[in-house]
């Protein structure tokens, strides 16, 4: 790797000791990608990242035995680069002499060539061991699944018959849907003009907004991106706005609403009068900059949906996109550092916000109206338990049925990721 051209596989070993000591993984991907001009880097950087993050718990573990004595913690960046060897070994099928050679390069884009020796006898020596030391590693379910403890208890016990393959599911790179947006492009025309720029894509049948794309790539450089023409949105996330029951000329509230993706999606639907709230600065800011790329406009505030006060002018909503803040546990595969970033302590508090969340909006909502409670979590604290708590103590709501979605739970799976979603009448 020339001088001018910045190692990927560095800054991926510096993204990822970052995401390790809690940092997002979109943020530290963010704060570097910035430096590699080439979308093949870019898209090596992601890669890297992301099954780094999602293998961190195996192959840290394989290196505590692999290492004579521990790294200080100010080369953790040379301890996540020994992680990405061998992640480039075991996970992403790179030939072993490339795998090692470029691991060993990357400690001189790290200014630590002093550490090139022990990277090739560290690599090389599990080349020699790695039969015995997958069998090592297998014994345990932690280092065998890479998931922390109490994501593997917590898994089996509310989903004792699909926890396996959930585990295995979060594992595999998460696939990549678009939505098409309807108001300025039709789906198969669009399907058309990927198909002339040589990209493969899926119709799924039971999204109608959406296209399946059979390989990840950088969706900027897609034909219609500056455009508007689409957004990024999985498939079981699509399903939200159209759950809703949307109408012209009715007054809707998308309650938590950053980064935008079901906003957008909710005007895509409906010519209606649109609030969309999120209490985090920045991320408001992302809901204005997606909304403007569609070409559309809302009433955007930064505000807590669960302090009305703040930011009600009393007018009732006929709907309200409750998209609740929760562990995130159904979208592990799509954000591997959901396993560090998230303490099963985490629950309770969640669960308490959420119900805050519900007793308020529900006094926004207009008679007849509806609202939709939804999360990216498969955990029943958080979902059939938080909307049968709510129910037993608001005698005015009813809970609607929902086509296909019996319970309400969609598991995650090779192709979408987990949700939950709730449709609640006002008496």
């Amino acid at each position: 790797m020339s001088a001018c051209r910045p190692d990927p596989r560095a800054l991926a070993a510096q993204a990822l000791a970052s995401v390790v000591a809690g940092q997002s993984l979109r943020a530290a991907f963010a704060a570097l990608s910035t430096k590699l001009h080439e979308a093949r880097d870019r898209a090596l950087l992601s890669s890297l990242l992301h099954e780094g993050a999602r293998w961190w718990l195996r192959f840290d573990t394989a290196l505590g035995s692999l290492l004579e004595r521990p790294l200080r913690e100010r080369e953790s960046d040379i301890h996540a680069l020994l992680v990405l060897g061998l992640v480039q070994l075991e996970i992403m099928g790179l030939s072993d002499y490339a795998a090692v050679a470029a691991t060993v390069e990357a400690t001189r884009a790290l200014r630590k060539p002093a550490f090139a020796g022990l990277v090739n006898a560290v690599l090389r020596r599990w080349l020699r061991e790695r039969e015995t030391r997958r069998v090592e590693l297998d014994r345990d379910a932690v280092t065998r699944t890479a998931h922390p403890r109490w994501l593997i208890e917590r898994f089996d016990a509310d989903w004792p018959e699909q926890a396996e393959a959930i585990l295995t599911v979060n594992n595999a790179p998460a696939s990549l849907w678009l939505r098409v947006n309807r108001r300025r492009v039709m789906r198969a025309d669009f399907a058309a003009q990927l198909a002339e720029q040589g990209v493969v894509c899926r119709v799924p049948d039971d999204a109608p907004d959406a296209l399946l794309l059979d390989a990840s790539r950088d969706v900027t450089t897609l034909p219609g991106y500056a455009q508007g023409l689409f957004s990024v949105q999985d498939g079981a996330a699509q399903q939200a706005a159209r759950l809703l029951d949307l109408h012209d000329g009715q007054h809707v509230l998308d309650a938590c609403a950053a980064p935008g993706g079901k906003t957008g999606h909710i005007l895509e639907l409906a010519d209606c009068a649109l609030t969309a709230l999120d209490s985090d600065p920045a991320r408001v800011l992302r809901v204005g900059d997606n909304l403007a790329r569609l070409g559309f406009s809302a009433r955007v505030l930064c505000a807590d949906c669960a302090s009305p006060a703040d930011w009600s002018d009393g007018a009732p909503f006929e709907r309200i996109l409750l998209d609740a803040p929760c562990t995130a546990s159904g979208v592990v595969k799509r954000h591997p550092d959901i396993k560090w970033l998230r303490r099963e302590s985490d629950l309770a508090q969640l669960a308490a916000t959420q119900g805050r969340m519900l007793d308020a909006l529900w006094q926004q909502l207009a008679p007849g109206g509806k609202l939709l409670y939804a999360t990216c979590s498969v955990f029943p604290q958080e979902n059939a338990q938080t909307i049968d708590s709510f129910l037993a103590r608001c005698s005015g709501a009813r809970r609607l049925p929902l086509a296909g979605l019996e319970g309400g739970q969609l598991l995650p799976d090779a192709r979408h990721d987990g949700f939950f979603y709730a449709l609640l009448e006002k008496q």
